[in-house]
């Protein structure tokens, strides 16, 4: 086999491997707070880590604590992921949404159990 066939064949295996998406939560094992995100692609989670071991998450809070913790303290977990549908109408980012707010409500990450503030 060539090198371009080998190409080709590379290129065809990776459009078939699924994206898969959901929700994901970071827990500090040191003192039990979590982070609740969703996300379109898990394999976004490294990037994700990158950005804590870089100091430039965007959740302040959850920043400070890897920082002072290390990333030793963390587990990060995919806790559900988004089921695909055939139907192209389907809204995913919706559909992520729900799935978010379903695990919010379902962990309460808030105040001393977690890195999110309550929305009034």
């Amino acid at each position: 086999m060539g090198k371009l066939d080998r190409k080709m064949e590379l290129k065809q295996v990776y459009k078939e491997v699924k994206i898969e998406g959901g929700i994901y939560v970071i827990t500090n094992k040191q003192n039990g707070k979590k982070f609740v995100g969703s996300t379109r692609n898990f394999k976004t989670l490294n990037g994700t880590k990158f950005t804590l071991e870089t100091g430039t998450h965007t959740n302040r809070i959850l920043q400070e604590e890897w920082q002072q913790f290390g990333k030793d303290a963390f587990e990060i977990e995919q806790v559900e992921t988004l089921k695909t549908s055939e139907n192209q109408y389907v809204d995913e980012k919706k559909e992520l949404e729900k799935l978010l707010n379903k695990w919010m409500e379902q962990l309460q990450p808030f105040g001393t159990k977690g890195y999110h503030t309550k929305k009034e």
